[in-house]
This record gives structure tokens, C-alpha cells and sequence, in this order.
């Protein structure tokens, strides 16, 4: 299967148990991409196989999922007024559904009463810092993001992302 030209036939949807298997793949594939060389190594040695499965399963009811004709094009994972996760598999890359998902995940946080939306993005993911100012997220600065780890967490080196969704 090829890029589609736009988004446009892409359905968004609440995501399924029978999706954590494609977000866990997504994710960890668009999580090497992204964050290989730019976090510390002791969280690098934690991201198995096994630890996107879990943390897909255990996030499957804040995940929305871009689908195409059956096929899991992307997800993102809305938590608060936090888009903590947003992915799309490298195949659909630079078709919009990104910018879908993302557009959805604002609409969630806005109707929730949320008046500002937030992101990390680690401080070397060039790509992706350019792609939420490139649709109106500022750049707040620096901050250190705890991610998820089995002993607790890991301070991570990121950018915190806001855009105003809501009137909250």
C-alpha cells in the first residue's frame, strides 16, 4: 500500500483491544525514529518489544486511532490536556494523518473544558519540533519530561509544546 495523496480517507476512531499490536508496533518504530541518540541510554535499553505492548494496552482507552480501508495509519494518546503520544506509521508519513490526528487530540482537550493543550517533544527531534510549529503549537522552552520507566522515571531533555483549544 502506497501514501495516500491526503488524509481525507482516513477514518479517526476510538481505539480497539484489537489495535494494541499496531499502535505497539507503530509506536516503538516511530519511537526509534524519533528519540534514538537524543534520550539518555538507560531509557533506550528499556523501550522493548514488551514495554510498548504494555504501555499500548494500558493506554488504549485515551487512543484514537487514523484507519484506512482497515489499516492502522497512526494514533495518538490524549491523557488530561496532555497529547502524551502521537505516531504514524512510516508508510503513511507526509499524507496529513499526523495533522489529523493531532487536530482531533485538540478537539478532545478543548471539549474536555481544557483551555491549553500540551506536548513534549525531546529536544533533538528536529522533525518534529518543526511539524507542531509548522500547525500553531509555540514552543514554551526547555523542561526536563519524566517518561514512564520500570524503576520509576528517566528525566528526559524536551521542549514543552502548548496551543489554546478551549475557552476552559
Amino acid at each position: 500500500m502506497g501514501e495516500p495523496d491526503t488524509a481525507s480517507d482516513v477514518a479517526l476512531r476510538p481505539a480497539a483491544a484489537a489495535d494494541v499490536p499496531a499502535v505497539a508496533r507503530i509506536w516503538r518504530e516511530g519511537w526509534v525514529d524519533g528519540h534514538q541518540g537524543h534520550v539518555p541510554d538507560a531509557l533506550v535499553a528499556e523501550r522493548t518489544p514488551a514495554t510498548f505492548d504494555r504501555r499500548a494496552t494500558e493506554r488504549i482507552g485515551h487512543t484514537w486511532i487514523a484507519e484506512r480501508a482497515g489499516v492502522v495509519a497512526g494514533f495518538v494518546v490524549v491523557v488530561d490536556a496532555e497529547v502524551e503520544q502521537l505516531y504514524v506509521d512510516r508508510r503513511w508519513r507526509g499524507g496529513g494523518v499526523a495533522e489529523r490526528l493531532l487536530r482531533h487530540a485538540e478537539a478532545v482537550i478543548g471539549r474536555e473544558g481544557r483551555r491549553t493543550a500540551w506536548l513534549a517533544v525531546v529536544a533533538g527531534n528536529t522533525r518534529a519540533r518543526r511539524f507542531y510549529a509548522r500547525l500553531g503549537w509555540r514552543d514554551r522552552g526547555p523542561f526536563t519530561y519524566l517518561a514512564e520507566s520500570a524503576t520509576g522515571t528517566v528525566p528526559v531533555p524536551a521542549h514543552r509544546y502548548e496551543r489554546e483549544v478551549g475557552t476552559g
